[in-house]
């Protein structure tokens, strides 16, 4: 039986992720572009170049790790030795150097790209902790319902907190400097708690063979996982899907909401800004998705909790369309439902159990996966490719071109929003799948 202070201990480690996660997703193009100084295309460009060599590196990890061995175990020592330079290169992306444009652009590469590598470094060995800390597949589930209220609560306090701090730390030193201190105090953060997790957590399983599996027997028996290929196809629609509209929302509520027009909601004197609150009150209807998951599942069955659940915020996200920037109650009242729906989704996902449980069956039933966490990053390696395809869509065309016709006949940023749920139904399709 986990400890109630083991399950915290693991959930620390994805809360800690999730934070910076949730700035990359919200707030790194509209930094680039309206505090770094980079164009919409430069950084396009930038975002497709790196991710083509990140998307090599999730599997690379994945190797190393399945081959890791020390005193603290296979994967736990990646959350020790790297929080540090998680944080310190988090920082470092978040900063602005006062050099000419040419200089800068290196400058975003390299720090983007480092960030990027030392992300997949460290989440990868987390993931696959998983797998040893318990055999026992309830102990496993419940770790999985810690891991991911801890992510959305992760998410709920950087998304919140974020644009006070920079507006705050803005007032007598600039913008800029407002956004690298904001970023030092969220990697403060995901250092102690990695560290947390690091210290409170125990990998207990070994593996009952002995000799480490060849590389490509490992790859051998990713390919002939059905849901593998099942979870890809609906990975690279919800990607997409999430992606666009995280990218678009502080587009959305900067120029078509016109949030710097409407008195900003002051709480215990602390001044919110829109974006935050919109963005912040969806991980707070995640969690409350994730806690409705299990019953409503235990009733009517995963998958059709799963299904229904991405029909309604299938449904609840077309209705946006329709929304004017007067509409900010319907708005948020939308979000909060359509989010939920979401996490209930996401929660009854087989993903992991499902790619782990087939592969088990291929090693004769053992209760720890030898290349556990080369399975488990092979979908983000691949994803990874499309990562370029969420930044050029959000980012480097539609974004760009959508808010700069805000004030012409076709004035309706809001059909990025349906640009997202062309890639809802693929997602849905996908995961109709499991039987």
């Amino acid at each position: 039986m986990i400890k109630l202070k083991e399950k915290i201990g693991y959930g620390l480690g994805d809360m800690a992720s999730s934070m910076f996660w949730k700035l990359f997703g919200s707030y790194l193009m509209i930094f680039y572009t309206d505090v770094f100084g980079m164009s919409a295309a430069v950084v396009g460009t930038m975002f497709l170049v790196t991710r083509v060599w990140d998307s090599a590196f999730d599997p690379i990890v994945g190797i190393i790790a399945d081959r890791t061995h020390s005193r603290w175990g296979k994967f736990r020592p990646y959350l020790l030795f790297l929080a540090f330079p998680f944080a310190f290169i988090g920082i470092l992306t978040f900063t602005t150097p006062e050099w000419s444009m040419t200089a800068k652009i290196v400058y975003a590469y390299i720090t983007y790209s480092l960030m990027m590598m030392v992300y997949s470094a460290i989440n990868v060995p987390y993931a696959s902790l998983l797998g040893v800390m318990s055999a026992e597949p309830h102990d496993r589930n419940v770790l999985s319902v810690y891991r991911m209220v801890f992510a959305y609560l992760g998410s709920f306090i950087a998304l919140l907190l974020f644009m006070p701090m920079v507006n705050a730390f803005s007032e007598g030193h600039g913008e800029q400097y407002g956004w690298e201190m904001a970023v030092t105090v969220i990697a403060v953060m995901c250092t102690v708690f990695f560290i947390g997790c690091f210290a409170l957590t125990r990998e207990r399983v070994k593996p009952i063979r002995e000799k480490q599996a060849p590389l490509k027997d490992d790859l051998k028996d990713l390919l002939h996982n059905r849901p593998w290929w099942i979870l890809l196809g609906a990975g690279i629609a919800a990607l997409i899907f999430n992606s666009i509209r995280d990218g678009a929302t502080v587009y959305y509520f900067k120029y078509f909401i016109v949030e710097n027009s409407n008195e900003p909601v002051t709480f215990l004197g602390i001044p919110f800004v829109l974006s935050g609150l919109y963005l912040a009150i969806g991980q707070a209807a995640n969690i409350i998705g994730v806690v409705l998951a299990a019953p409503v599942s235990n009733r009517i069955g995963k998958k059709r909790t799963y299904m229904w659940a991405m029909v309604v915020a299938t449904v609840l996200s077309i209705v946006f369309y329709w929304f004017d920037k007067e509409n900010l109650v319907l708005i948020f009242i939308f979000q909060i439902f359509g989010l939920m729906q979401q996490a209930v989704s996401s929660r009854e996902r087989p993903q992991d159990a499902c790619i782990h449980d087939s592969s088990l069956l291929r090693f004769s039933n053992q209760t720890f996966l030898p290349c556990d966490a080369t399975v488990k990053s092979s979908i983000p390696s691949i994803l990874h490719f499309f990562y370029p395809v969420r930044e050029n869509i959000s980012g480097k065309h539609l974004l760009h071109l959508l808010f700069q016709a805000f004030n012409s006949s076709f004035h309706n940023p809001k059909c990025l929003m349906l640009v997202s749920l062309l890639f809802q139904f693929p997602d849905d399709f996908f995961h109709s799948s499991f039987g």
